[in-house]
């Protein structure tokens, strides 16, 4: 290249090449500044922050191997399952066995308010609560009790009716504003995070039919806490429409793997497990089958 030999253009070029060189150094700066630190230079880029906030549906009970003995939770429970399946996720699992919408601002044993775990640079919460509110635990053993009474009736119903309300279908509606205060929260600590409902499985065989004693409800006890629970559940997926969270539902990939199915065949425990898990909760089979709802919701866009 022919060199210019005029010195006033020559310094005037050279004064342009100087001027271009700072400004890209300046946009270099400026882009890096806009990139997460984690991006640079790690092999995973971004790192997502997941909090996993529930109750024994989500820690797993009794499900090997159990890595915190005051809130009964496994390392194969499904928020664990999802972190393994999504590469550069990091996990905080918060979820405890017996925790109702209250324990997410109180402590619970040696677990802190579960709400405490969110934070303004956490990416994806999990929630799944409400069964407990209802009185999960109390309805079983009171329907179970009062099967005795009429096996091939409906007790239990006429029990949770005999005011002329259904009281089940009540404290599924008492239990609505206490979820939507729980969605409010997560949202005000991580305005721009992934927040996700998970609904229940399906406990009870689907078509209304019983299996006493291996289940001892009533025969005509079955459809009705069956229903009851599908209550649950829908008032799980409109709080979440209705607080800009997302749904899963966990019921129609269990179907047919509830509580009455043989052992090869369940997934959810009866009254007396056969397989590692609590009573009338999720074996490791039906813990993996929630994560794989999990899994197939996060893998749609957001809000989709």
């Amino acid at each position: 290249m022919k060199r210019d030999s005029h010195p006033a253009r020559a310094a005037s070029r050279r004064r342009r090449a100087t001027a271009v060189g700072a400004a890209v150094g300046s946009c270099a700066l400026v882009l890096a500044a806009g990139i997460p630190a984690s991006a640079h230079g790690s092999p995973g880029g971004h790192r997502t922050r997941y909090v996993a906030l529930g109750d024994s549906y989500t820690s797993g009970p009794v499900i090997p191997t159990q890595v915190d003995a005051n809130c009964a939770r496994s390392d194969h429970n499904y928020p664990s399952l999802v972190a393994v399946q999504r590469p550069g996720t990091v996990l905080d699992d918060v979820s405890c066995a017996g925790a109702t919408t209250e324990e997410m601002w109180k402590p619970q044993g040696t677990n802190g308010p579960q709400l405490d775990a969110v934070q303004r640079d956490t990416d994806l919460v999990t929630v799944q609560i409400g069964g407990n509110d209802v009185g999960f635990g109390p309805i079983i053993a009171t329907c179970a009790q009062l099967a005795s009474q009429d096996l091939t009736g409906n007790p239990c119903q006429r029990h949770y009716t005999a005011s002329g309300i259904d009281q089940l279908a009540w404290a599924v509606l008492e239990t609505a504003p206490k979820v939507a205060r729980v969605l409010r929260a997560v949202h005000d600590r991580a305005p721009h995070a992934r927040v996700v409902v998970v609904g229940y499985p399906d406990l009870l065989p689907d078509d209304g039919s019983g299996c006493y004693p291996s289940v001892p409800f009533a025969a005509k006890d079955f459809p009705y806490l069956r229903d009851t629970e599908k209550r649950l559940n829908l008032m799980l997926r409109i709080t979440a429409v209705l607080n800009r969270a997302e749904y899963v539902d966990t019921y129609r990939p269990t179907r047919g793997h509830d509580m009455c199915k043989a052992p090869a065949d369940r997934w959810i425990e009866p009254l007396r497990p056969a397989s590692p898990a609590a009573p009338a909760h999720p074996n490791a089979k039906g813990e993996a089958a929630m994560a794989g709802a999990v899994l197939e919701r996060l893998e749609r866009g957001r809000g989709r």
